[in-house]
C-alpha cells in the first residue's frame, strides 16, 4: 500500500454537501469544519432540520388552501366537467401510486446502502479493537513474564551460582537486559483506554444503526400500505376508507418531511467529516496518543517512519543477548552446577517466547492493518453511508410529494361520490323509467294495485260524469295491452293500469317535472296512441 491519502478520495457528493451554507440559528454564517462538540455546529445542523420543518409548513399550508377552495367553490357541475374531475382524479391518483412505488424503491435502496456502509464502520471498529487488544495482551503478557517469571528463574541461580562470581555477574547482565525490556514496553501507548472506547462505539453505533434501518423498513411498509388502500377506496368508492386514508396521509407526510430534514443533517454532517477527517481525529486523539504514531496509521507512507521501530528493535536486541548469555551458561555452568540446568531451560523457554511475542509485536503495530481497517471505515461511512442516506432523503421528498397529490385527489373524488349518490337519491320512486322502480316493484307485490300516475281526466268530461263503458276496459284489444306491457317493461306494478284505455294523456303533456325527464320521442309516442283511444272512444259514446 503506497499511501493511504492515495487510496482514500472522498466521493463528490461528500464535497457537494459540505458546500453547503452552515448558518446558526441566528443567521450567522458558521464554519463547516466537523466540530460536533462546539453549539454554532450543533445549531447549523439544527437549521437544516428547520428548513424541512417550513417546508412542511409551507406543504400543509397549501393543502389546507387547496382544501378551502373546493370547500367554498360552489358552482354547478355540468356532465362535461364531471367527466373532466373524475379524469383528474383517475390520473391524480395513478400519479401518486407510480411516485409512491418509486419513492418505496429507492427508499428500500437507500435503507440497505445506509444499512451496509454502518455495518462496514462498525465491522473495521471491531477489527482495529481486536488489533489493539491483542497489542496491549502482547505486551502485559511479557511485561508479566520478565517481571515474575525471570525473575525467579535468576533469584534461584543466583543461589546456585553464589561461589562462582562471573557466573553471578552474568546473571545480573541479564536482569537489566529484562529491565531494558520492560522499559521499552512501558514506552509504548497504552492502548487498553483506546479498545474501550472503540468497544464503546462500535457497541452503540451498531445499537442505533438496528432501530434506525427497522423505522425506516415500518415507514417504507406504512407507505405502501396506505397508497394500496387509498387506490381501493378509490375504486370501491368507500369515502369512509378514503377518510381514514386521508388521516393517515398527513401523518405520512409530516414523517416524510420530518426524516428529510434528519437525513439531511445527517449527509452534511458526515460529509463534513469525511472531507478532512484525519483534522477531527487528531484533534480528538490530542494528549492520549502521539501525533506521530497517528499519522504513521493514517496515512501509512514509506516516509513516515515506524514510531515503534526503536523499542522494538531495542528488545529484539536485548532478547538475543539474553539468549547468548544463557547458551553460554548451558555450555558452560551446568557441567559444574548440574542443579542449575532447569532454572537454565526455563528461561530459555521464556526467551523463545517472548521472541514469539516480539514477532507478533511488530506484526500487530505495522501500520498497514489498522491502516486498512481506517479505510474500510471511511469508505463505508463516506462511499455507503452518505450515499445511502442521499437516497433516503429522496424518498423522502417523492413520499412528500405523492402523498401531496394523493391528499389532492381524495377531496375531490370524496366529492364526486357524495354528488353522485346526491344525485341517486333525488330520482322520483314513482317514475317507471327509474331502474330502481323496475327491480323494487317485482319485490312489493302490494303496489301491483295502485293508481295511476296519470290523472284521470280528458276534455269529454270528468271521472264522475263520463264513465267510460265497462267493456271498453275488460275488452281492450290484446295488441294495446300488449304494447303498454312492452312500454312499461312488463312490470307487473303497471300490468293492471289501464293507462291507455282511460283516455288520459301522459303526465308530460301537463307536467313540467315528466316533460324534461321523457325524450320527445316517447312524448310523441304517447300522445299518437292517446288520440287514437280517445277517436275510438268518441265514436263508441256516439252510437
Amino acid at each position: 500500500m503506497s499511501s493511504a491519502r492515495v487510496d482514500y478520495i472522498a466521493p463528490w457528493w461528500t464535497y457537494w454537501l459540505h458546500n453547503f451554507p452552515h448558518v446558526n440559528l441566528r443567521f450567522q454564517p458558521v464554519d463547516n469544519s466537523f466540530l460536533p462538540e462546539e453549539e454554532n455546529y450543533q445549531q447549523a445542523l439544527m437549521f437544516l432540520g428547520c428548513v424541512a420543518a417550513a417546508g412542511l409548513g409551507l406543504n400543509l399550508l397549501g393543502l389546507a388552501v387547496y382544501l378551502s377552495c373546493l370547500c367554498c367553490c360552489r358552482r354547478d357541475e355540468e356532465d362535461q366537467s364531471k367527466k373532466a374531475g373524475s379524469c383528474c382524479v383517475t390520473w391524480s391518483a395513478v400519479a401518486a401510486a407510480l411516485l409512491t412505488c418509486i419513492a418505496v424503491g429507492v427508499g428500500f435502496y437507500g435503507n440497505s446502502e445506509a444499512n451496509d456502509g454502518v455495518y462496514q464502520l462498525t465491522y473495521s471498529f471491531y477489527n482495529a479493537n481486536h488489533t489493539l487488544g491483542g497489542v496491549d495482551s502482547l505486551v502485559s503478557g511479557t511485561m508479566g513474564s520478565m517481571r515474575s517469571g525471570l525473575h525467579l528463574h535468576l533469584a534461584r541461580l543466583d543461589e546456585i551460582f553464589a561461589t562462582r562470581g562471573d557466573y553471578v555477574q552474568t546473571l545480573r547482565f541479564m536482569q537489566q537486559m529484562a529491565d531494558n525490556v520492560i522499559k521499552q514496553l512501558l514506552g509504548l501507548p497504552d492502548w487498553a483506554e483506546a479498545e474501550m472506547d472503540l468497544a464503546s462505539v462500535a457497541d452503540h453505533t451498531a445499537n442505533i444503526e438496528y432501530y434506525r434501518w427497522l423505522s425506516y423498513l415500518l415507514l417504507l411498509i406504512v407507505d405502501l400500505i396506505i397508497c394500496l388502500l387509498a387506490c381501493l377506496g378509490l375504486a370501491k368508492q368507500s369515502r369512509w376508507l378514503l377518510t381514514t386514508m386521508m388521516v393517515f396521509g398527513v401523518l405520512t407526510l409530516v414523517l416524510s418531511w420530518a426524516s428529510l430534514g434528519a437525513d439531511l443533517a445527517i449527509a452534511v454532517g458526515t460529509s463534513d467529516f469525511c472531507v478532512a477527517p484525519d483534522r477531527f481525529l487528531l484533534s480528538q486523539t490530542k494528549g492520549v496518543i502521539g501525533t506521530d504514531i497517528l499519522h504513521y496509521y493514517l496515512f501509512c507512507n514509506q516516509s513516515l517512519s515506524n514510531p515503534f521501530q526503536q523499542p522494538l528493535t531495542v528488545f529484539q536486541r536485548s532478547l538475543t543477548t539474553m539468549q547468548i548469555q544463557i547458551q553460554g551458561l548451558l555450555q558452560f555452568a551446568v557441567p559444574l552446577f548440574p542443579t542449575a540446568e532447569r532454572d537454565l531451560l526455563g528461561v530459555q523457554h521464556l526467551l523463545n517466547s517472548s521472541e514469539a511475542s516480539l514477532h507478533q509485536l511488530t506484526a500487530l503495530l505495522d501500520c498497514r492493518g489498522l491502516n486498512k481497517d481506517y479505510l474500510d471505515a471511511m469508505v463505508g461511512v463516506c462511499y455507503d453511508g452518505v450515499e445511502g442516506t442521499l437516497y433516503l432523503c429522496l424518498f423522502s421528498s417523492l413520499a412528500a410529494c405523492a402523498f401531496t397529490v394523493m391528499l389532492c385527489a381524495i377531496p375531490r373524488a370524496w366529492r364526486q361520490i357524495a354528488c353522485k349518490e346526491r344525485d341517486y337519491d333525488d330520482i322520483d320512486e314513482e317514475d317507471p323509467f327509474n331502474p330502481r322502480a323496475r327491480r323494487v316493484g317485482p319485490q312489493n307485490p302490494n303496489l301491483t294495485n295502485m293508481h295511476s300516475f296519470c290523472s284521470y281526466s280528458s276534455s269529454m268530461g270528468s271521472q264522475s260524469s263520463l264513465q267510460p263503458p265497462a267493456p271498453a276496459v275488460s275488452t281492450a284489444p290484446v295488441s294495446d295491452y300488449t304494447n303498454q306491457n312492452a312500454l312499461f317493461g312488463g312490470t307487473p306494478r303497471f300490468e293492471n293500469v289501464p293507462l291507455i284505455g282511460r283516455g288520459s294523456p301522459p303526465p308530460s303533456i301537463y307536467s313540467q317535472q315528466y316533460r324534461s325527464r321523457y325524450s320527445p320521442t316517447m312524448r310523441a309516442t304517447y300522445l299518437s296512441m292517446t288520440e287514437e283511444q280517445r277517436r275510438q272512444t268518441g265514436n263508441d259514446f256516439q252510437a
